[in-house]
């Protein structure tokens, strides 16, 4: 019988790998929908299989049971199998299943099960059963609902509170304004705030000639 920590999985799918050595040559994959695996020489089988001494072909290989996979095992193949990344042994005949003739195992969860012919090698797991993931509830509807209004509402906001033809008109204004006072505070800084006035008929006459005095010969007349 299998330890406790070794029971089999029964939703799982199986995973097998064909070796030349330490080579890996092919590998297959089975979902959980698979009943059953039926191994022959022969590409057109589900688990094509060479080099490997069967009693019958197809050769029932592998078939799910309420409790997991079970794997019949070749007549001539040598079986070891590791346990969760444990190096290979041979099978204790305390695991073994006779019936009809044939010997089987079953595929326990983390068990790595190899069957050797030769230089060719079988390896076979369980592949990984994922969780399966929760259904909505009600109370999940209602936040879905709540999340599509709010963002379904946005557009709305957008048109709301954007900007309009007042609003930009308002808003231009307010620019041409803060314009004009840093101008004036600048020409205040300058001394040009004060507006020109014209000059009285005696500051004009006060005001010299900006002119040179120049003497030239008396045989050149100035006009």
């Amino acid at each position: 019988m299998l330890p406790a920590a070794m029971n089999t999985k029964a939703g799982g799918g199986l995973f097998c790998e064909l070796y030349w050595g330490d080579n890996l040559s092919e590998a297959w994959s089975y979902g959980p929908e698979q009943s059953s695996v039926h191994a022959a020489p022969d590409e057109t089988a589900l688990l094509p299989l060479y080099g490997f001494t069967l009693p019958e072909e197809p050769f029932l290989i592998a078939e799910r049971t309420p409790q997991g996979w079970r794997i019949h095992l070749p007549p001539a193949a040598r079986a070891e199998r590791a346990v969760k990344g444990d190096g290979y042994a041979a099978l204790p005949a305390a695991d073994l299943r006779q019936d009809a003739g044939r010997t089987s195992v079953d595929l326990a969860e983390g068990m790595t099960l190899r069957l050797s012919e030769g230089q060719l090698s079988l390896r076979i797991q369980a592949s990984v059963v994922k969780d399966q993931v929760n259904r909505l509830q009600w109370k999940d509807f209602g936040w879905l609902a709540i999340v599509s209004m709010l963002f379904l509402s946005l557009p709305v906001g957008f048109l709301v509170a954007g900007p309009t033809p007042q609003r930009m008109e308002e808003s231009k204004a307010r620019a041409m304004k803060m314009a004009a006072d840093k101008e004036a505070e600048r020409r205040k800084s300058m001394g040009l705030n004060t507006p020109l006035r014209p000059l009285t008929e005696e500051e004009l006459g006060a005001q010299q000639d900006a002119g040179t005095d120049l003497t030239v010969p008396a045989y050149l007349r100035v006009r």
